[in-house]
Parts: structure tokens; sequence; C-alpha cells
């Protein structure tokens, strides 16, 4: 998922963009359990990324800052993090490469909907790797 390990590290809050970074404002929240869904992991690492309003990621668009929308959060001691960044948007594979031409010819599209990517990790515990589509993106059902 063009992961880039070494996002810079913050516990608790990150703001994953600069002033200037274009898009709606996001402030995403969000809590980490043990197994047994009731006991908050303080300090697990929430790696977080995602694209930018062009759909393009950073490290793989030459264009952006090193780490740009990327970053690394320890939970606090209950737990929680939260990060400050903008909406992504979705993207698609590149136009008429062999991914495209074969979707193409099995009658599929190449597009992705918006997506938030998150790597998190705690001693002790299996890594998790999962994402969440934007609501409202025009493929999120397709």
């Amino acid at each position: 998922p063009l992961y880039v390990a070494g996002a810079p590290e913050s516990t608790g809050f990150a703001k994953l963009c600069n002033e200037d970074e274009i898009g709606d404002p996001l402030i995403m929240e969000g809590q980490v359990f043990a197994e047994d869904g009731v006991t908050p992991l303080s300090n697990a690492l929430v790696e977080v990324w995602h694209a930018n309003h062009l759909g393009n990621y950073s490290y793989f668009d030459p264009s952006q800052e090193a780490f740009n929308l990327r970053r690394s959060i320890r939970t606090d001691e209950n737990g929680r993090y939260c990060f400050q960044s903008v909406v992504p948007v979705g993207y698609s594979v590149p136009p008429n490469g062999t991914t495209d031409t074969i979707l193409k010819k099995v009658g599929r599209h190449g597009n992705r909907p918006a997506h938030i990517h998150f790597f998190v990790t705690a001693d002790g515990h299996r890594k998790l790797t999962t994402q969440i589509n934007i609501d409202g993106d025009p493929y999120l059902w397709d």
C-alpha cells in the first residue's frame, strides 16, 4: 500500500500535512484496545498515511516533501491517538497501463475510493494492517 518506513513519530497527536496542503480539513481520532476489546493499549504505534488531493503519495510523487501525509503516532496512556490532515481523494491505476488493460478486458475499472492506510503495532500483539474508505466517494460501493 505504498508504505514508507520511518515517518516522524509523536505521542497522542500528529499533524500529517503542511499549512498549504490542498484539501478539506480532516481530524480523526481513535483508540487502540487489546484483543479483549476492553483494555486500552498505551504506547501502541499507529502508522497512518494517505494520498494527496491529486491521488498521489509522498515518495512516489517528487513534488511532495518527504513524509508528507505520513506519520507515526504512539497512543497515550488510554490507548488514544488523534491526527489532523486533509481529506484524501481516490485514484486509479495508470491509464492504458498493463493493469488498466487487463481490468478493461474483464469489464472492470481501476479506480480506488479515497482511503487512509493504517498499521497498528504493540508489543505482545499481532500487527494490524487496515484502511478506511472515505464516505461519499463515488467508488465506495463499486
